[in-house]
């Protein structure tokens, strides 16, 4: 977390980037791993300063589980060895933090479901529940964290993939309530240098052509690369997957920033082209868990990306998309 100083020229450095508009911060996590939050009302002031008009906001599908024998309580799913477990209150403190704001606030926000077991047979109940508990306030689902190297081994039970027969009767619900799907499936492991796991996202997407799904991260962790070199294929596969599959989107936070889309500061040429060759598909997020002084810093960095793209194509990728994505009203119960 970049603060102080730096991280205030960042921020408006990344303003002064993002011309007359504001950001759509497509990826906000409203809790961290342990489902502690600052509150909605320093994330909307984050929000302010860092000119973020509007945002996807989500819990965190897992939570940390503090060991009796622990020295201390954990701050971070990787802070010690114990295990993370599902975590279905995640959508309550976000549906309750939504709803006790003014109505002004609460319109720039987007809730998104995301507290089910991915491998449950249940999950497409539970988010069918949820959907009936809070009629109108959900706008999408996810994000529904499945390949996630470390965060997937401690998290306790059968792995989650992105083709697990549960999540296909979650995509089937997502596309009955015009919900999107924000995916989080990598393409490869810690030690794997090929896209191993992405037959599971092609099946999904092959499976369900009227969900539109968002790939969190273009299917990358930090996990991974800081284990082994980053996928010298990624861009070909992502410009691969667009091309193929008209139900898929790109969200571009996180590890694919850096260790990917900008180096030394200049964009990568090969992502400029991709993303203006595919302008409508592509989103933009902080990606902060819980806290959120960051945000403006973090979305400051993808300042060189945005100016290298023609201004209609940086608007796109800033806000204009993340809102064209989502469905006009909450998903209400089917009669």
């Amino acid at each position: 977390m970049r603060t102080g100083l730096f991280g205030a020229l960042l921020m408006v450095a990344g303003l002064a980037s993002a011309g007359e508009g504001g950001w759509v911060d497509a990826h906000l996590h409203y809790v961290d791993f342990m489902q502690q939050s600052d509150g909605s009302e320093a994330m909307l002031a984050a929000m302010d300063e860092a000119g973020v008009e509007d945002a996807w906001l989500f819990g965190l599908p897992v939570v940390k589980k503090w060991q009796q024998d622990a020295p201390r309580r954990p701050r971070y799913y990787l802070g010690d060895e114990a295990p993370l477990y599902y975590y279905s209150a995640t959508d309550d403190i976000v549906a309750g933090a939504v709803r006790d704001l003014p109505e002004d606030q609460r319109r720039r926000l987007a809730p998104f479901i995301s507290g089910f077991n991915p491998t449950d047979m249940n999950a497409a109940r539970h988010v069918q529940a949820l959907i009936e508990r809070y009629p109108g306030l959900w706008r999408g689902i996810g994000e529904v964290i499945t390949r996630h190297d470390d965060l997937t081994a401690l998290t306790a039970g059968e792995t989650a993939r992105a083709n697990h027969p549960a999540l296909m009767k979650v995509y089937r619900l997502a596309a009955r309530h015009d919900l999107p799907v924000l995916l989080h499936s990598n393409l490869t492991s810690l030690r794997e240098e090929t896209p191993i796991y992405l037959g599971e996202l092609e099946d999904a997407l092959r499976s369900n052509p009227d969900t539109r799904f968002v790939l969190a991260h273009a299917g990358t962790s930090g996990g991974v690369e800081k284990r082994q070199a980053p996928l010298a294929t990624l861009n070909e596969i992502i410009r691969a997957l667009l091309e193929r599959y008209d139900n898929l989107y790109v969200d571009l936070s996180w590890s694919v920033r850096e260790h990917y889309l900008i180096k030394d500061g200049e964009p990568r040429a090969a992502w400029v082209a991709l993303i203006e060759g595919h302008p409508d598909r592509f989103v933009l997020g902080s990606d902060v868990v819980g806290h959120f002084d960051s945000i403006g810093a973090i979305l400051g960095e993808y300042r060189p990306l945005l100016d290298a793209l023609p201004k209609p194509v940086a608007d796109k990728l800033r806000a204009e998309n993340a809102r064209a994505l989502l469905p006009e009203r909450g998903a209400v119960a089917e009669d």
